[in-house]
């Protein structure tokens, strides 16, 4: 990779994220949230004068492009702000509900990731049998059904009914952080983990079916058949690379939805992770937070896209690193 690609990336990233921070600042700000009301509190006893001095301490009452501009400076001097609802910098929480959301996030997108893309090959190269057929109305059922609402049956059936899980948190209550031992955070990775993993599944598993069933009707796969190579010979020769960089692709842009998706999940089983943060930063209309979120949201989505693409010289070496950079 030379100086330009590098230079293309970095500058595609710094617009990303100036775009995002533009659309996530206006949307905040046009939104019913009152930044005064919420650090306030609805029942606040200052006088309309204090609420005044706070509001021009803040620069509320600047004109939006002014005010846009003050926030960016901030940001660039990694300042984002205090956050309302836990009453630390924006940077903190993030940085410390992250470190708890990426261990969930990994292994579910790991788990998702190689499991859907085995039974997608298994049911392409079964099409149109009992098991094809089953792995379509599952993965179309789950594609249809909310991240929440799946979270509270599998809590329901495994946690409530069944009690072979904890109902939720990192770790058991009452026990010192020195205490939580790696088994403990496990045990309670498990149902997050598996909710995660059956919402994302379905994706994956569809489209590498759909690939395989239209590679294995392509002219070169019928000419290797006719020179009598075997199933497994045409699937190891000419399936699993021209499968591979596709699902590779899909899997990383569901980096994106694995957000909305942890967010909910962590929720059902309070999870302390960004996902929760982001929904109490939401609740409580935490303007600081939000936006630090949004911004590290899209960061993370880029390099996961990032990451898709220098696999693809690894995976195909005719494809030059950066030659396919979004």
């Amino acid at each position: 990779m030379d100086a330009k690609h590098i230079a293309g990336i970095v500058g595609r990233m710094l617009l990303l994220l100036v775009a995002v921070s533009i659309l996530s600042f206006l949307l905040v700000t046009k939104s019913p949230i009152d930044p005064l009301v919420s650090y306030v509190g609805t029942e606040s006893t200052l006088s309309s004068a204090a609420k005044q001095e706070i509001a021009a301490y803040w620069g509320l009452n600047d004109p939006l492009p002014e005010r846009y501009l003050t926030w960016a400076k901030n940001i660039l001097r990694g300042d984002f702000g205090m956050s309302i609802t836990y009453k630390r910098p924006v940077i903190d929480v993030i940085r410390e509900r992250f470190s708890a959301s990426i261990v969930l996030m990994m292994i579910a997108w790991v788990l998702s990731g190689i499991l859907g893309f085995f039974v997608g090959i298994k049911a392409g190269m079964h099409e149109g049998s009992g098991f094809d057929k089953f792995t379509k109305v599952f993965c179309l059922t789950l594609q249809s059904a909310p991240a929440f609402w799946l979270g509270l049956l599998i809590l329901s059936l495994f946690a409530v009914k069944l009690g072979w899980f904890p109902l939720g948190m990192a770790a058991p209550m009452g026990k010192l952080s020195s205490e939580v031992t790696l088994a403990d955070r496990a045990y309670h990775l498990v149902l997050p983990v598996f909710t995660l993993t059956i919402v994302s599944i379905s994706k994956i598993t569809l489209y590498t079916r759909q690939k395989l069933i239209e590679i294995m009707n392509s002219d070169y796969v019928l000419f290797a058949k006719a020179r009598g190579e075997t199933r497994r010979q045409m699937v190891d020769r000419h399936v699993m690379r021209n499968i591979a960089l596709p699902a590779i692709t899909v899997q990383f842009a569901s980096f994106s939805e694995l957000f909305g998706g942890m967010a909910l999940a962590e929720t059902v089983f309070a999870y302390p992770g960004i996902g929760t943060a982001t929904t109490a930063a939401a609740l409580k209309g935490d303007v600081p937070l939000l936006l630090g979120i949004a911004l590290f949201s899209a960061l993370f989505v880029f390099a996961g896209n990032l990451t898709a693409n220098i696999l693809y010289g690894v995976l195909d070496p005719r494809l030059k690193e950066g030659d396919s950079y979004i």
